[in-house]
């Protein structure tokens, strides 16, 4: 019996981890078994997306659908015939949606065959990247993705971070941040995310908190 369809998009303001989250996501379902699928919808940013991490995803049995073009020197990549593909099927689709206008209308094009599905839209936020430091900003940014995309986000993600100089007292301090946009924007805070690494050995995971691992690395790393 084929497994039943689940749409996870993974939205939100450049730099905020939405391609490390989607990845740790699409990671965690593989190993429970099933069908799983990536989409990379960054289709101009050159840097950070799911194509990049290919061999990764294709090692665990994961598939890929990246913009045409993608890892080559073309500056142009278009999205590709065969993402209309993950409506006939089921598994877990998760879908990488770039933070630039062309990403994000971009599937606001599958908006229709989205809402027929049935899915889930993670609004991931970062309270240290610009653009997005308050609670206001970030809520401004929703409205604009939704109005773009023609979706409505159901899901809060507190993905705050530093990079390499996350540490714990970093997501803790950025709760409040995270509350008070759940309260503008009306949507479920789901959970706030923690590197690994930002993590003593035997430590607790604080409630509310999610354990990821930091896959996706700047290109002088």
């Amino acid at each position: 019996m084929q497994k039943k369809l689940q749409l996870t998009v993974v939205c939100g303001h450049y730099g905020c981890g939405k391609t490390n989250l989607a990845l740790n996501l699409a990671l965690e379902a593989a190993q429970e078994g099933g069908q799983v699928t990536v989409v990379d919808m960054d289709i101009v940013n050159p840097y950070f997306r799911s194509s990049e991490y290919g061999e990764l995803l294709e090692s665990r049995g994961i598939r890929l659908i990246a913009p045409v073009f993608a890892g080559t020197t073309l500056d142009t990549p278009t999205l590709p015939p065969e993402i209309y593909s993950i409506f006939e099927g089921g598994g877990q689709v998760f879908l990488d949606v770039g933070g630039d206008d062309a990403g994000i209308t971009a599937l606001g094009g599958l908006h229709e065959q989205m809402e027929a599905a049935g899915y889930e839209m993670l609004y991931v936020i970062n309270r240290y990247r610009v653009l997005s430091q308050k609670p206001e900003e970030a809520a401004a940014l929703l409205r604009e993705i939704e109005s773009a995309s023609r979706l409505k986000a159901t899901g809060l993600v507190n993905n705050s971070h530093l990079g390499v100089e996350t540490k714990l007292s970093t997501v803790l301090d950025s709760m409040p941040y995270a509350e008070e946009t759940h309260r503008l924007t009306g949507l479920p805070l789901l959970y706030s995310t923690v590197p690994d690494f930002a993590l003593e050995k035997e430590a607790q995971l604080p409630a509310g908190c999610r354990k990821i691992s930091r896959l996706v690395r700047f290109l002088w790393e």
